[in-house]
């Protein structure tokens, strides 16, 4: 039980976040260009590419997609392993180095990666 306790502490992060919106592609192609998505807990490092890929690796296993900038939302297909995701329009948010995508146009599941 203090295992999950701590696992879940670490995936929540702190509850006090300053996180902002990128509205637009420059901003966030800006914010990403050269830089890893990573979640280090669970083996994740994406590099998201300005000609619209999505590449890298999460468990040992390869990454891929396609995204596109689609009324203030960064929209993209995704495929890991035998594993595919249909398209998704996620809103992003920036903290500091750290990044949140929120699935179904923010309503949705988060996932944070830090910015390396």
């Amino acid at each position: 039980m203090k295992r999950l306790a701590l696992l879940l502490a670490l995936v929540a992060g702190p509850a006090a976040a300053d996180w902002s919106r990128i509205a637009d592609r420059d901003a966030f192609l800006q914010t990403v260009t050269g830089r890893s998505l990573d979640i280090g807990l669970f083996g994740i490092s994406l590099q998201v590419g300005s000609d619209g890929s999505i590449r890298g690796v999460a468990q040992g296993q390869e990454v891929s997609g396609n995204w596109a900038w689609e009324s203030g939302y960064f929209c993209r297909t995704l495929a890991w392993g035998s594993e595919s995701w249909p398209r998704n329009c996620q809103l992003v948010q920036l903290d500091g180095n750290r990044i949140r995508f929120t699935s179904d146009q923010g309503s949705g599941d988060s996932a944070r990666f830090t910015l390396n």
